[in-house]
Formats: structure tokens, sequence, C-alpha cells
């Protein structure tokens, strides 16, 4: 990203690879992806936001992922590696789920499709001109620090038929060097399959962004805070994790008790040991960090406020209410990632709900934009954080609502109508098509960037809701049918209103 890209208004859209269309089983990073680029850039829509690109976990979720370096092999083109002769004549037609382009994206489909291709690229990789192995060569070197690990993590849970690693046999669950190096001598051929998913996965993925930067195109990224407790990272990095040998949590993370929920939140992820992770020198934060901006502009960290302080629960609760709050070290880790980036961090601080002052000056002593989420606005209370007359200066993201939330269409449906009343009043006109009207009370703003998700541009409800927090099932299948003149008329909309805004 240059200097001047993160100085001045950029507008975007919320779109997840695997909600693009015209692909079999889940969207992709070939042609409509190509496609979705070129038709924002069009548009003079400078930013497209995503959600963690990670492989998500069995809810489909990429918030609780097993890996925080690896991308999601569903997302993988075959098209494209057919035609660029990574795989041989007739394995295309033979993967599951050829003959369909679903309104859903089907996990259990994704997986055995994924799972195929991996298999059928590494039955052709001996055939590859030898420039092409040797930059697998390359790139495998480059990315040591997690690669061995994630394959090694993922062939092993598919041999232990899915069980959490604490259920492995022992010496391979405590990660014992001697016990995996023999492991894997007897492995390689499926450890290659792995690797080959993720060389070519960063391959297409950097084409994509290499793509966004000759149209002037920035890319949002996501990032978890916590990391999942069935995952690579745990298991490969044990001691940087409040958790035993065993899988039992010394202490898991959560959120108080508050307005919305009389025993408070429990994720059931393990809170960081920070000692542990300051003696490194922040290694495993660092080098996660270079990794994601090696695949975005920017990221967003999710749940920001838990690096000035986090809600940490014993690992044992069955509720949040007995948590206690303890310091991180947010302040030097964010100096560490300063420096990394370059002297300024490209990051933008998710600080929605109950923010304290602490958090706010860690975010503004790092000049890192927050959110501002226009849904939540309508409350009635005039000191309401994200009410439009209440939004000041240029550090902030806007958006009508985001992944967590109701589409706004769907919003408005169930909105109140004292509150329905304060968002007209707010207007000071009739209420007709909430997504869009919300969006030009963020235009109106003074953000550094406005980000609409795509179901509000397309007035859809909440059939579209692509995740609802707290529920189990339902989510993260949602997929756009097709791009069709609907799609292009919004986006074609949405950038001659942020034109018109950019004059005023």
């Amino acid at each position: 990203m240059t200097r001047a890209s993160l100085v001045r208004r950029r507008v975007g859209v919320l779109l997840h690879p695997t909600a693009l269309p015209g692909t079999p089983v889940c969207g992709g990073l070939g042609d409509a992806a190509r496609a979705w680029i070129r038709a924002l850039a069009d548009n003079g829509i400078g930013l497209w936001q995503v959600l963690p690109l990670s492989p998500p976990d069995g809810t489909g979720s990429p918030y609780s992922s097993p890996s925080s370096f690896a991308i999601n092999p569903w997302l993988l083109d075959a098209r494209d590696l057919s035609d660029q002769g990574f795989l041989q004549s007739g394995d295309l037609e033979s993967l599951p789920g050829a003959e369909s382009a679903g309104s859903e994206v089907d996990f259990p489909l994704a997986n055995r499709r994924a799972s195929l291709l991996a298999e059928r690229l590494s039955a052709c990789w001996d055939q590859q001109p030898r420039s092409r192995r040797a930059a697998f060569e390359r790139w495998r070197r480059d990315q040591s620090s997690w690669l061995v690990d994630h394959a090694t993590f993922m062939v092993l849970r598919e041999q232990n038929h899915g069980r959490p690693w604490w259920e492995w046999p022992q010496e391979l669950a405590v990660h014992d060097q001697k016990a995996l190096g023999n492991w894997r001598l007897e492995h390689q051929s499926r450890l290659l399959e792995q690797e080959l998913l993720q060389w070519h996965l960063s391959r297409q993925w950097m084409q994509l962004r290499e793509l966004a930067t000759a149209l002037d195109v920035d890319i949002l990224g996501d990032i978890p805070f916590y990391v999942a407790r069935d995952s690579a990272d745990v298991w490969s990095h044990r001691p940087l994790f409040s958790i035993a040998a065993d899988g039992r949590l010394r202490e898991q993370s959560g959120v108080p008790p508050d307005y919305f929920s009389a025993t408070g939140q429990l994720w059931g992820t393990p809170v960081y040991s920070w000692s542990r992770h300051r003696r490194t020198g922040f290694r495993w934060w660092r080098d996660r960090l270079r990794r994601q901006w090696d695949l975005a502009d920017r990221l967003r960290l999710d749940h920001f406020r838990a690096l000035a302080s986090y809600w940490s629960v014993p690992g044992g609760d069955t509720t949040a209410m007995n948590g206690v709050w303890r310091r991180s070290p947010g302040r030097e880790l964010l100096s560490c990632l300063r420096r990394d980036a370059g002297g300024r961090l490209p990051l933008v601080a998710e600080d929605l709900g109950v923010i304290t002052p602490d958090v706010e000056r860690l975010r503004d002593r790092f000049h890192l934009p927050g959110m501002k989420v226009l849904q939540f606005a309508f409350d009635g209370n005039p000191r309401n954080p994200y009410l439009p007359s209440n939004i000041r200066g240029t550090g902030w993201v806007v958006y009508p609502g985001t992944h967590d939330n109701p589409t706004s269409l769907g919003w408005w449906q169930r909105l109140d109508d004292a509150s329905r009343a304060r968002f007209a009043s707010c207007l000071d006109c009739q209420v007709e098509a909430p997504g869009w009207q919300l969006l030009e009370l963020g235009l109106a703003s003074s953000a550094l960037m406005v980000i609409a998700p795509l179901q509000d541009l397309l007035h859809l409800d909440d059939a579209a809701r692509f995740n609802t927090p707290g529920t189990v099932g339902g989510n993260w299948t949602w997929r756009l049918p097709v791009f069709d003149q609907s799609v292009e008329g919004a986006l074609q909309g949405y950038g001659l209103r942020a034109d018109v805004w950019s004059r005023r």
C-alpha cells in the first residue's frame, strides 16, 4: 500500500471470496474474482474487504481456523490449474461438484473437492517443468516457519478421523520432534499434497493482488485476535498459549457479563501466555502479521481491545462470570509490528462495543482507524458514538453493517418504531432504501474509509445474511448467484455517489 492510499478516502465493498459466483461448490480465486476486482475499479471503488482467508472450522467460520497462516483450500480455482497444465486431461470434470454452481456453499462437498484436487495436483507434480518445481521449493523455504507444521497437522488430523490433537497418540500430540521426523518420512506424499495446495492458493491470491494493485484497488484483510484450541498454531507452539499438554485450557477467552448476556460470552480459545511471547520477541505474532500483510494491504484486527486488557476465564468454567481483566503488552507488540511494517501500521482496530479509555489511547497512539457501524446509532442516546453527528475526524471506517450484523434491509424490517423515527429524522426524509440511506450517511462523514456489504447495495433481506453470532448452523453459506445488471448497477451507483461526496 502506498503512503497516498493510507491518507486519501477509500470506499469499498465487503464480499468474502467464498461468496463469489460462477464456480462449483464455493467461490474461488479465478475468473469471478478477477471480474469482481475489475468491476470495482471500473466504478471507482478502491477497496475490497474480505474476511479471514484461512481454512474454516466445521461450521464454516474463518474466525476459528485450524491455521493462522494457511489459505482456505475451498478457494482454489481448478479451471485455472487445468488451463495452466497443473492437472491432467479429465481431472477437472471428475472433481466433486463439477456440474454444479450452487446457490450456497456446501461445506462437506467443498472439503471433498479440495481433498481430491490435492491428490490430482500431487499425482501430476513429477511431470511439471523444472522451473515450476524450483519456484515451489523457493516458496516452501520462504514459508518454513508455518508450512511444515500446518501440513503435518492437517494430515495427522485426517488420519485420526478429525479428532483434536490432544486425542492423538501421545508422542505426536506433544509435538515430539523425533517422533514427528519419523512420521514425516513415512508420509511425504501426503504432506506434499497439503504443501502444493497452499502454494497454488498463495500463487492464485498473489495474482489477484497484483491485478488489484494495477487497478488501484486495495485489499482489506481480517485477522482474528485469538486462535482455535484445535489448531496447528496451538499444537506446534503450545507454550505460547494457556493450555496443558492434554488439551485442557488453563485460562480461556471471553467477555464479561453485560446488558446483552447475564453470564458473559465464553469463546473457548486459549488466552496467550504473554510472558513467553515477550521472551521470544513476539516472533509468532510477527510471523503471523508478516504473512497476512503479504496477502492484504491492510488488516482489520478483530477484538482489538484485548491488546489493552483481556477477559481471562478459568479453563474449566462453563460461563464467563468468574473471569478477571488482565493487562496485555499491546504497546510493546504494536511497536514491534510497526517496525516490521516500516514505521506505519496498516491495521484497522475493531473497537466496537464498550471501549475503555485505555483502548482508545492505544488505538490513537498508533494512529489506527477505528470502526463505526451505523446500525448501532439510533437508540435515542444523543452521545451514542455511532451516531453520524458524533463521528468526527478521518480516523474511522464507517459501515452500514458488517458480516456479523443483519443486512440493512433486515435490520430495518425488525427495527422498533421509535428507532425508525430517529433514523428518518437523521435523514430528514422518508426511509425507502435503508442500506443505501445508511451508506449515504457514511459517505457524508469525514471517515477515512466507507465500506458497504454487497448485500446492502443489492437491497437484500436477511435471507442473504452472512453470519448470526451465537448461532450454530446456517452461517457462512451465502453466495452471490451471478454477476448481472443489478450488481453492475449497484456498483455504478455506489461509485457515482462516492464521487459526489468526494467533491464536497
